[in-house]
């Protein structure tokens, strides 16, 4: 017997619309670097929306905070230790390694790329580009869409709406809380965001690919014996 196979978190009808989008965000988080690099002020842009989020008051504030912390240690902890309990009690253990590894690469290379960049908020120290809160939330909800896409036998255009649409939400959400908060400036957000949606997929391609050879291996050894 060789099983039945184990249906990939990314599916084929999603990679090359998703690779499209994962190429162009990753060309927005360099330029932003770019644009950005050293720099310990808000530009244009942040500063007008910034005008219109920052320092919110009461009861949007507690909202705010309740948000942020989803993204500080403990609170990421947690979501992520749900999301590998729900995939291991829906028996897609695949799914649960693809949000630890997702998670854990979007907000490397968001750390990374801090220091890379060097932007500051609040003085020197505080380097804040790109938003590791906002890319965090959002490489969660974009793996849970994938599941949710491959669960509902959604196709190109439409899984791959459902797939933007709640990275859109997650990193909007995100996103305003740490410019309400003074946390980030837009831009970092904008940051931050795209580069969960330049890592993610690729970080799930990579679990579907590998986990696909060893699986291929464990059947070759099956039909030897």
């Amino acid at each position: 017997m060789t099983g039945r196979p184990v249906p990939a978190v990314l599916p084929p009808s999603l990679r090359g619309p998703l690779g499209l989008v994962a190429a162009l965000a990753a060309l927005v988080v360099v330029l932003l670097g770019v644009l950005y690099s050293g720099d310990g002020e808000p530009g244009r842009v942040d500063t007008r929306i910034g005008a219109v989020v920052d320092g919110v008051g009461q009861p949007w504030r507690h909202v705010a905070l309740a948000m942020d912390f989803l993204g500080e240690p403990v609170g990421a902890a947690t979501l992520v230790a749900a999301a590998v309990t729900g995939c291991l009690l829906l028996r897609r253990p695949r799914a649960a390694v693809i949000f630890v590894a997702g998670a854990a690469l979007t907000v490397g290379t968001a750390t990374l790329l801090k220091h890379l960049a060097g932007r500051t908020i609040h003085g020197e120290g505080n380097l804040s580009y790109p938003s590791g809160h906002t890319a965090f939330l959002t490489a969660l909800a974009l793996v849970a869409a994938l599941l949710a896409t491959g669960r509902l036998g959604l196709g190109g255009t439409a899984g791959t709406s459902l797939v933007l649409a709640a990275a859109l939400a997650a990193g909007a959400a995100m996103g305003w809380a740490q410019v309400a908060l003074g946390a980030h400036y837009p831009t970092d957000v904008l940051g931050g965001w795209c580069t969960a949606l330049a890592v993610t997929p690729a970080t799930a391609w990579l679990v579907d690919r590998s986990a696909d050879r060893l699986d291929g291996r464990r059947t070759d050894r099956l039909v030897d014996r």
